[in-house]
């Protein structure tokens, strides 16, 4: 049985060595150019030319720098599919865009990395309280008069309101996202209930509800609304072994499939980025009998479940939306380097 073991051990490592220098697979049927249009995403389009789309930095050439700050692609714009001298397969733009000039000219919006509409509020709204730091955070202390919950329009007091903010954003405590490693509390997924205006200085000020997504009521809290930057981000992989874990579903459900937002225990410290692609897989085991009939438990390799691409991250948390799914995706499975 030993034998058994170490020779599986062997052939694994073998096959992720052998996987690390994979050349590059194009998918099925892949053009050799492709017109950029309206509505198209990097994602969509890598995974137009290749079997694996977290790749997309290979097949373009494009060193660490360019990953970070990448050549924006607009409709319009033709990509062929070319050849190296070793026979390698790499993308270029064709030079100029196709049609008229009138035509290239009203073309002014580049091609996002993943469906703008499906992760716009995750950018807004305040996912993440960190732990302990709501102690000193704005907090509503009364509503008016004869409203104990209020809404669209209604006014609210609140206290250790900085002045200098006009707008704000309204949540209430949700889920404390515990590490299934450590049992560790990495922080607090806020629950968003809504915006509201600063209309009188003072502590307490008054603030208006401009709007709401739930009641508002005293004991909920406020932070400053800010902007978050767009960031220009391609699909890749991280350069690095990741070994961590699904924690929550948003949206307070057990399971995801494609489509779902998911939050990870691995973040910035960790050396997570905006564009990584990571594998979300479920590790297996079989249950067998050797030769004595003794009962043994076999590791079997893991079946992926989905592939989930980074678009935000906090320091020790990230979340990311489920681009391909092959089965649910469910709290504690594993995330891994694809």
């Amino acid at each position: 049985m030993i034998r058994i073991m170490s020779a599986f051990i062997l052939a694994m490592l073998s096959a992720f060595a052998c996987a690390a220098g994979q050349p590059l697979q194009l998918a099925d049927g892949a053009p050799d150019r492709y017109i950029v249009v309206p509505g198209d995403t990097l994602w969509g389009i890598s995974g137009t030319f290749l079997k694996e789309p977290w790749r997309w930095p290979e097949i373009w050439r494009m060193n660490r720098e360019q990953i970070r700050n990448p050549h924006l692609i607009y409709p319009g714009e033709v990509i062929i599919l070319d050849r190296d001298a070793q026979g390698n397969p790499m993308l270029r733009r064709e030079s100029g865009r196709l049609g008229p000039q009138v035509y290239s000219e009203m073309i002014d919006q580049a091609i996002p990395a993943i469906p703008p509409n499906v992760i716009r509020p995750f950018l807004s709204d305040p996912l993440i309280v960190e732990a302990h730091a709501l102690d000193s955070a704005a907090r509503i202390i009364a509503t008016q008069v004869d409203r104990v919950y209020i809404g669209n329009g209604d006014l609210a007091y609140v206290v250790n309101a900085d002045p200098a903010h006009l707008n704000w954003q309204v949540y209430r405590n949700g889920q404390p996202l515990r590490d299934p490693e450590s049992g560790e509390v990495l922080g607090y997924e806020a629950f968003y209930l809504g915006t509201a205006r600063q209309v009188e200085r003072g502590n307490p000020a008054t603030f208006e509800m401009i709007t709401t997504t739930q009641e508002v009521g005293k004991g909920d809290r406020l932070v400053p609304a800010v902007s978050p930057p767009l960031i220009a981000y391609v699909p890749h992989k991280p350069d690095f072994p990741v070994e961590g874990r699904v924690i929550s579903v948003y949206g307070g459900v057990d399971v995801a499939g494609r489509g779902s937002i998911i939050a990870i225990n691995r973040g910035a410290s960790d050396g997570i980025e905006i564009g990584h692609v990571l594998a979300l897989e479920r590790n297996r085991v079989v249950s067998e009998r050797d030769e004595q009939d003794d009962k043994l438990v076999v590791s079997i390799p893991p079946q992926r479940v989905a592939l989930l691409f980074v678009f935000r991250i906090f320091d020790r948390i990230s979340y990311g939306l489920v681009v391909k799914s092959e089965g649910t995706v469910e709290i504690n499975d594993f995330v891994r380097t694809p």
